[in-house]
């Protein structure tokens, strides 16, 4: 029980510190659950954030229309449904595509999406009981102080007087991040030279204006922040597509792309589920994860949980191959299913897939998705050039082709493993990128705009395990792909967002919290407890009166939101955040009557 009680006549306070998406979802949450929970007589909510509500910073207005969202329209919601596993009620509502009006299978521009945020936002609050009360404070807040038992002090940029808070919800998105030292160095040479550094940045707040016409540009990382960039760089300069052609404005720049693997993640997929779904969770469910967190000495990630993923992935794929494709199998489903259950290692699935797959196409190779280029040299620039192009066509080609509706399984399989590997907490970096890789990549539009730049000569790949020399007063670049060759520019971009990290972080807010004694994993990121999202201290003890939800933290999920009927792990999120703030403001308010 609060060991500090309200004064009877005021209102309790809750401060959520981030009103993006996942602040929304919160005070939707909020709404939901407060009818059972909270009686009291009244509550205020103070939203702390410089950006509008509901779209926040990476959804905002403010951007260019040429950037869109990474999913189709239909696969977006802000709204829960049965699937979610949590105690609140279920509130049903429109996806992005329902409420917008569009096709289903647009890739909707992020405006467009901000703009169904800010209506979720105000349908939320619209739901709050009379007696909840919304206020928004454009400002930065800069730290959270009090006492483990007291009202907490919320001081924001710009004001006097802190707000005071019996609760406080860090929804903080998205953070920006000082260098760490190889960045340190990179842009002290570059100041010495005169070259242009960029270092990794939401792309849509980086000024590309530095990076000139016609000139070599070195670009390190290939996923959506890439993405952007290519987007920004060349249609955002005035080059346009024509067919499967680009035709240059004159005011690109030549982009050098290279990074870990090599290569673009993996295309969206281009066709719909039909049929039944695979029986997930089997391998990797509640059970597994309840027994590796009581485990006496912990758990490796790789030692433990990665083979528990892998039987995951490969039993969807095959339930979908064995039951909807069988003609390219051979063995009953049955058959395969009971050896593929019992089969004790990797090496014994491997034996039993390769008797009952025939074909080599059709068998899951985790590995070789991940990181395609490893083993592989060519023996000139030109050929690599034409490899890789061939490399995305033949991705394209594939996730756009219901035979090989495998992949959408596997798609399937790796929502449902990271629904479950959000209980464990600090799993380290891995796997995060993995997921994004397979599941997360761009929409093939984009990777036909890629292959039309490559062939017009504005976008040339420099291939896996990129590494970056600064030396001779420029950048080099050179890869493992194609042994002696490099390639040397005035500008180098890291195309990836910062790491959220709480002793890098930008962000006042954290790095006070952090030196005030919050936990921090080894990646960096924030502990909390993984019931509700109190935050841990270094002793592992939830402070009562602060939470966290988000990447800066080690219950970070997908998204903020999701695939409708997937489970959503952020909503289960917002919802146990929500019910334990209710209960706790109800509690406290109840001394105060007491």
């Amino acid at each position: 029980m609060p060991s500090e009680t309200l004064d009877p006549e005021a209102p309790a306070t809750l401060v959520i510190v981030g009103a993006g998406p996942r602040g929304t979802g919160l005070i939707e949450r909020i709404a939901a659950n407060a009818p059972e929970l909270y009686a009291g007589s009244g509550l205020e909510i103070h939203l702390v954030d410089p950006h509008p509500p509901g779209a926040g910073r990476i959804w905002r207005a403010a951007q260019s229309p040429l950037l869109w969202m990474n999913s189709h329209a239909e696969d977006v919601t802000m709204f829960t449904d049965e699937t979610v596993e949590m105690a609140g009620p279920v509130r049903p509502g429109p996806t992005l595509h329902e409420w917008a009006g569009i096709d289903g299978r647009t890739f909707a521009d992020r405006r467009l999406q901000g703009a169904y945020l800010r209506w979720v936002h105000e349908q939320a609050v619209a739901a709050l009981p009379p007696q909840i009360t919304v206020h928004h404070h454009p400002a930065r807040a800069l730290r959270v102080s009090g006492p483990r038992t007291g009202r907490q002090q919320v001081r924001l940029e710009g004001r006097d007087q802190p707000l005071s808070a019996d609760l406080v919800v860090l929804a903080l998105g998205h953070l920006d991040a000082e260098l760490d030292e190889e960045q340190r160095e990179l842009a002290a040479h570059a100041e010495r030279h005169g070259l242009v550094h960029l270092p990794p940045d939401f792309t849509a707040d980086t000024d590309l204006s530095a990076l000139p016409a016609g000139e070599p540009v070195l670009v390190r990382g290939f996923g959506l922040a890439f993405v952007d960039l290519m987007v920004l760089l060349t249609e955002g300069r005035g080059g346009r597509y024509e067919g499967d052609s680009y035709v240059p404005s004159g005011r690109e720049p030549v982009l050098y792309v290279g990074s870990r693997r090599g290569v673009p993640y993996h295309s969206k997929i281009g066709y719909d589920w039909t049929g039944e779904r695979p029986p997930l969770p089997r391998f990797l469910g509640p059970a597994e994860i309840d027994g590796l967190l009581a485990r006496p000495g912990g758990f490796d990630f790789r030692r433990d949980v990665w083979p528990l993923v892998e039987k995951e992935l490969g039993f969807a794929h095959y339930h979908r191959l064995f039951t909807v494709h069988a003609e390219r199998t051979a063995m009953a489903w049955a058959d395969f299913e009971e050896k593929y259950g019992a089969a004790s290692g990797g090496a014994e699935r491997e034996a039993l897939v390769a008797s009952a797959v025939p074909d080599p196409r059709d068998r899951l190779d985790l590995a070789a998705l991940d990181r395609p280029l490893d083993g592989v040299t060519y023996g000139s620039f030109e050929e690599f050039q034409e490899g890789l192009r061939g490399y995305v066509e033949d991705d394209l080609s594939r996730r756009h082709d219901a035979a090989h509706s495998t992949d959408l399984a596997v798609f399937l399989g790796l929502l449902s493993v990271y629904g479950q590997l959000v209980r464990l907490g600090d799993i380290g970096s891995w796997w995060h990128g993995f997921f994004s890789c397979l599941a997360s990549g761009p929409p093939g539009p984009r990777l036909r705009q890629l292959l039309a730049l490559s062939r017009a000569g504005v976008l040339r790949f420099l291939g896996a395990d990129m590494a970056v020399q600064a030396r001779g007063g420029v950048f080099r670049a050179s890869s493992a792909s194609v042994p002696g060759f490099s390639v040397e520019a005035r500008a180098l971009v890291e195309a990836r967002l910062p790491e959220p990290t709480l002793r890098r972080a930008l962000d006042p807010l954290l790095r006070d919290l952090h030196a005030d004694g919050a936990g921090g994993t080894p990646d960096g990121l924030l502990r909390v407890d993984r019931a509700d999202g109190r935050v841990l201290d270094r002793a592992g003890r939830p402070h009562p009166r602060r939470f966290a939800l988000g990447p800066h933290t080690d219950g970070r999920t997908p998204g903020a939101f999701t695939r409708p009927r997937t489970g959503g792990p952020a909503f289960r999120q917002n919802d146990a955040t929500a019910r334990a703030a209710l209960v706790f403001l109800r509690d406290l308010g109840a001394d105060a009557v007491g």
